[in-house]
């Protein structure tokens, strides 16, 4: 796919206060520890993940996607009204009906003529939201759309605790698909796209590619609708590695990139493990890649976008450098896009 006509005018992030330490879940799960004689410090050691952050319990995905939704549609030089699309494409979402995207559009004040929907894909629904509004742009059909997402973790952390104490049938084998579990944290993501002449930033949204590999489907699912998941890390790690490789031949072909095109890359933020052996696999210099698991943990859907605003925050991007935005969900699905940064002269 490729867009001549499309730009990445902002990307915006939300944070909870609350943070919860791998240390404060593993003294949680002394029970559990002790019984299997699992070691201290296991969690963040495979993980590579300190700490996460968590929404107070009763806010629902839908208020944080407001907020976010606020801060991005501020920070834009247009008005609102150019808004012709808006996507909810976190997994967590307020109710199954109607579309949390219905109550977000309600209270960001968006208008009638605005087509929204929720999109469900597991970590990379913002990023399948990227691409569905910027094709409605490139075809003409809109000028401007907003992309939102929140993920809120509290509830599968703490059930996930509350298994892992009181099942005695649990050995050391069979609770390994329940960790990733516990790497999960909290946040909310942003993103406004505009036709170029509305654009301030110049921020060009070139393309990209993606694929599906669902012969991997089963490797990482929730029970039934319950929050609960099994995740089997090894085998899903395999699985991304040889689905990521095999789309980044077509995104850089796509592009006319090589990996010495990229200046700057962020991927799925899954853990340490995982964004080595990504980067590996990819032939690309792990100091381009800018990563938050180790404070933020996996964030969901809204891992990628999130630490590109951070990123993005703090400087790590500079005119003309071309980014590329590589996601990786369970299913498996790849999303990988490519920007060329603007210098804010459009």
């Amino acid at each position: 796919m490729k867009y001549n006509n499309v730009c990445l005018e902002t990307i915006a992030y939300r944070l909870p206060e609350e943070v919860i330490t791998s240390d404060e879940i593993e003294a949680r799960l002394a029970p559990v520890y002790q019984r299997l004689r699992l070691p201290e410090g296991r969690l963040e050691l495979i993980s590579g993940i300190s700490e996460r952050r968590v929404w107070p319990a009763d806010m629902l995905p839908g208020t944080g996607s407001v907020a976010v939704g606020e801060i991005a549609l501020n920070q834009v030089g247009f008005d609102r009204e150019h808004i012709g699309a808006l996507i909810h494409g976190s997994v967590c979402r307020d109710c199954l009906e109607p579309a949390t995207a219905c109550s977000v559009h309600h209270r960001l004040g968006l208008g009638s003529y605005c087509t929204i929907y929720d999109v469900s894909n597991a970590c990379l629904g913002l990023l399948n939201g990227i691409i569905q509004v910027a094709d409605l742009i490139e075809m003409g059909r809109i000028r401007a759309g907003l992309v939102v997402g929140t993920e809120h973790s509290r509830s599968l952390m703490e059930q996930t605790i509350d298994r892992l104490n009181t099942d005695e049938s649990l050995t050391r084998s069979s609770i390994k698909p329940e960790f990733a579990s516990l790497t999960i944290g909290s946040g909310s993501a942003a993103i406004v796209l505009c036709d170029r002449e509305l654009s301030r930033t110049g921020n060009r949204l070139l393309g990209g590619s993606v694929r599906a590999f669902t012969d991997a489907c089963t490797l990482c699912q929730s029970e039934g609708m319950e929050t609960l998941m099994q995740t089997d890390s090894e085998a899903l790690l395999r699985a991304g590695l040889e689905a990521a490789q095999t789309n980044f031949a077509d995104f850089l072909e796509e592009l006319d990139w090589t990996t010495d095109t990229i200046d700057r890359t962020f991927c799925h933020q899954v853990g340490r493990v995982h964004q080595l052996e990504t980067l590996k696999r990819l032939g690309i210099d792990a100091a381009k890649d800018f990563a938050t698991y180790p404070t933020l943990g996996n964030t969901g859907s809204v891992a990628l976008p999130m630490s590109a605003a951070i990123g993005i925050e703090q400087g790590v991007i500079q005119p003309g450098d071309n980014v590329a935005m590589l996601g990786i969900g369970s299913g498996i699905n790849v999303v990988m896009l490519g920007v060329q940064w603007g210098d804010g002269s459009e």
